[in-house]
Order: C-alpha cells, then structure tokens, then sequence
C-alpha cells in the first residue's frame, strides 16, 4: 500500500511502536457498528485508516499525537469498535490510534476506580468485584468486548441506568484525563462541570488516556424474564417497578411481540405467541418484595429466574436481549430491519409510546429501556424498525417528532444530528483549543466544519474518502 507524503512521514516516525499497516488488519480495526444502519453502510462501507497504532502507555500516546499533528495526519480513536453509528470510523483515512495496551486498573478505593481506556467493562468489573466487592454502576449491553473508554466517549447509558441515569448526569464520571493534539500535546484533568468538554465527544477534541468512575455495592444481581399479555401493560409494569424506590434493580427492558419470539431463540419456547416480554435484573435482597410487585399485576408471570434455573438451555445473562444487544439479535435473524432512538419522558411518556403503537403497528416494534432523568422514570426507546427506503426511515422520524418524541437519529454519523441537533458550545470551544487543526476524529462536528449548518438534511463531510 501507497500512502499519502504525510501519512508515509509519519508513519516512518512512529515505527518504533507497536504498528499495523497490514491492508486487512486495517479495515477491521477501522470499523465499528456502522452497519447497523443501512444508511451508514451505504455511505461508510468503503472507508478505512492508512495504518494502525496500539500505544503502550500515555506517554506513546502523546507522541503519536505530536508526530501526527506535524505532518497533518488525521487520528480516529479505536477501543473495541462496538459502537454502532460510525463514531470510530476514519473518514479521512490517516492514523487509527488504538488503545488496547491502555488496559489496566490502576487504583480501586471506596466508591471509586482509576482505570485506562482500553480496559474492556468486563475486566473492569470484575476485577472491581474480586479485589472490593463493588462493581461499576452502569455498562453498556456489550460488556464483555467494550472498552471503558469507548463507552464513556461514545456512549449515554446502559445497563444501570435505570438506577443511575446517563453517564452525563452528575456523578456518574468523576474525573477524565485527556492528551491535546498540539504541536506539544497537554496532559489535562477534568472534573465537575470541565467533564462536559470531552464525555460523549467520539474523541474529536482530546484523547482520553485515564478514567476515575464511581463505584456501587456489587450484587449477585438475579436475572429475570416476566412476560405479560398486553403491551400497555408491560410498559406500564416496567414504569411501575422502575418507579418503585424500594426495589434495587440493575435493568428493566420492554420487548413487543413478536420481538422474543421472532428473534430470542432460547426465549421463544417458554413465552406464548402474543406475549409481550420484560427483562429484568433485580438484588437478591430485593427478590421478596419483587415478588409482591408482579403478584399484584395481573396475567404477570415470571418464566426465568436465573437463581431457580429450570430450562434445557439457559438463556444467557438477560442484559444481553437489551440495549443495542437486541437490534443485533434482530439482524442477526432479519438483515434488513434497522432500529431508532427514542426519548420517552414526561407525565404523558406512556400515552406517547401507545400513539407511537397506534401510528405505525408492527413496522415499529417497542422495545424499551427503563431510566431515571432528574430523578424520574423514563423510557429510552430502541424499536426495531422495518427498514424499506431511507425516505421512509426519514419520514418514520420525522413522524415520531411530530407526536412530541426526541429523536437521537442512529443513521448519522456526526455529534450534533445523532443528538438534540444542536451545537454543543463546550465542546466546540475546546476542539478549537485542543485540536487546532482539526485533525481528531474528523467530520464528526459538524460545527467545526460548518458554523452555519441548518440540520434540513443529512450533513456529507466534505473531505469524506471517497470509495476507490
């Protein structure tokens, strides 16, 4: 492979780390979840780094970032690459900074952990649990591949966030450290109201080379699947458990039928045709009152309890049917469905899923996850959608905002339209400062690029690698 004056100069400078410039190599470790959106993968297909670089240590890091700010050389950050709207992916080719070495935990204390990016959340907790009998409040479905970092950077939620809320709620980041792209890079810290600048940020204006995050009691948490036999019923089943301050609980998750008879192979046989299914983790010392919860509700009945296991083949943790984990198990059966973001709060959030319901029927199936904003119950919704033209995925969004819902639009690859469709002065100032010449991750913020964006179509970075 050729590459590019600058990217040759470069990549001749870094040689002596840890360098991958093998042609298939680098197409995988430029790829994330794109292809989860068929609009993605129409555009982002094609697209790769020139060469790959796994640092050893921060200080590796901050002269990958020198070596490439003098010779003009783009930097996309990679952990796992399990995000799933083209956070990861190079548009402009140049270097792939790879953060797997950046693997260790470095300090556990009371309530708090001191980690490197590339500690994948599984390692994470575990040794969280092992060495203090906490765990991390919140991760994301894919828990066993993904990196601390990349959900920190890339990610709003997850598993816990029916406990905790969104990682960008305070409290849930305590502090970041993060390397500039400088002619001297900088080494900062943040903390309090400066985590805003790089959290949620798919590392366009720093690279995060330490984490420090909050800790939780850990629980042999108990894994449950409850179905019921209406779906305003499950939902509201759902909003009640979660709303229920007593009841520690680590995940509620909603599926419409026919979503875990269609796509939960190990579910299919113990649900009926036309149940609609709950996902559940619950504290052991919860288990009672739990139980007194759903006797209360009538047609609720609990078909698996990981503590009383009774089926042939367990199901696996149940964390693993929620989240983006069910949009996978979906395509992994039907390639051609696709899913959205949606934001379900209010006094009204239930009557806004049944209209949602009422408009579409089955070319949207519900699928919700319970969390708190503020304080209070919401539902963030990831529905499987039948996807057929990009027109008709348009119009399913334009739809959904016209019944009063928030779309984060999972078919956009940049900040501010896979968001609130607004720009996000604190990063953007701190991009000017921390990447002068816009080299991290570019094309991602659309305001760094174009001030004056009306957001009245899809946005086309401009310096986008075109397919060869």
């Amino acid at each position: 492979m050729t590459l590019p004056p600058n990217v040759a100069a470069a990549r001749a400078a870094l040689a002596h780390l840890e360098i991958d410039d093998n042609p298939v190599s680098i197409r995988a470790k430029s790829r994330d979840f794109f292809w989860y959106s068929p609009v993605l993968k129409a555009r982002m297909d094609h697209l790769a780094g020139d060469f790959v670089v796994a640092p050893r240590c921060e200080a590796e890091v901050v002269e990958v970032l020198r070596v490439c700010y003098a010779h003009d050389v783009p930097v996309t950050t990679r952990g796992a690459g399990t995000g799933n709207y083209g956070q990861a992916m190079p548009l402009a080719g140049g270097c792939i900074l790879h953060l797997k070495n950046l693997d260790r935990v470095k300090e556990i204390r009371p309530g708090r952990v001191v980690v490197e990016p590339g500690c994948l959340l599984k390692d994470l907790d575990e040794a969280c649990r092992a060495q203090s009998g906490q765990e991390i409040r919140m991760f994301s479905s894919t828990w066993a591949t993904a990196t601390v970092g990349g959900f920190i950077a890339g990610g709003s939620g997850g598993v816990g966030s029916v406990r905790w809320g969104a990682l960008r709620d305070l409290g849930n980041i305590i502090r970041l450290r993060v390397a500039t792209m400088e002619a001297t890079p900088r080494l900062l810290d943040f903390r309090g109201e400066e985590l805003a600048r790089v959290s949620h940020a798919y590392g366009t204006n720093g690279i995060i080379t330490e984490l420090e995050l909050p800790l939780a009691p850990a629980y042999d948490w108990v894994e449950l699947f409850v179905a019921l036999p209406g779906f305003p019923e499950a939902a509201r089943y759902a909003f009640d458990i979660a709303s229920e301050d007593g009841i520690l609980l680590k995940l509620v998750s909603v599926f419409e039928a026919p979503i875990a008879q269609d796509y939960f192979a190990r579910v299919r046989p113990h649900i009926a045709d036309g149940e609609h299914l709950v996902g559940l983790m619950v504290a052991p010392h919860a288990m009672d009152a739990f139980a007194t919860f759903t006797a209360r509700r009538p047609g609720a009945r609990v078909i698996w309890r990981s503590d009383r296991p009774d089926w042939p083949r367990e199901p696996g943790p149940v964390f693993e049917y929620g989240w983006n984990h069910t949009t996978l198990r979906a395509l992994k059966v039907d390639p051609t469905v696709t899913y959205l973001q949606v934001r379900y709060a209010g006094d009204d959030l239930l009557e806004k899923i049944e209209a949602v319901r009422r408009t579409f029927g089955a070319e949207v199936l519900q699928h919700l996850e319970a969390m708190r904003e503020g304080g209070r119950v919401m539902f963030a919704g990831l529905p499987i959608v039948k996807f057929t033209t990009e027109a008709r995925l348009d119009e399913i969004v334009r739809i959904h905002e016209d019944l009063g819902c928030m779309i984060f639009n999972p078919h956009r690859y940049t900040l501010e339209e896979g968001g609130r469709q607004t720009v996000d002065a604190r990063q953007l100032a701190f991009k000017r400062e921390a990447d002068p010449k816009g080299l991290l991750n570019p094309g991602k913020m659309i305001a760094w690029d174009d001030p004056d964006w009306r957001y009245d179509r899809m946005y086309a970075y401009p310096k986008m690698r075109a397919a060869e």
